[in-house]
């Protein structure tokens, strides 16, 4: 969906009354972005001083329909911006170097909630 249509909805919602003021310019704000750009952090428009490696972490969610195992590849592998057959390849290189990889995806696995 593109920003004009989200900000064609968030205006629909203001008119009809479901949006105070105040929650509408709030929620434009973050749509828009700091920059004035759809990859700008909420986090930014609210005032918030969360790292952003607090916010990526918190943003890793394992797949439900990319997995093989556990779905942590499948998941993982977006938010790095790598294809899910690179993580799997580099766990598996892990796992060959004393286990390491088994142990990482493991803890992943547990630590990580699903989508």
């Amino acid at each position: 969906m593109s920003i004009s249509e989200e900000l064609g909805k968030l205006g629909e919602l203001h008119e009809r009354g479901v949006l105070t003021d105040e929650e509408f310019a709030r929620a434009k704000s973050r749509l828009i972005g700091a920059d004035g750009g759809p990859g700008a952090s909420a986090s930014a428009s609210t005032g918030s001083s969360r790292p952003p490696f607090v916010t990526g972490f918190n943003a890793l969610r394992r797949s439900t329909t990319d997995r093989w195992l556990g779905g942590v590849c499948g998941g993982i592998a977006p938010a790095l911006g790598l294809e899910s057959w690179v993580l799997r390849l580099l766990i598996a290189v892990l796992t060959l170097f004393g286990g390491f990889g088994v142990i990482v995806y493991l803890l992943l696995w547990i630590f990580v909630p699903s989508e």
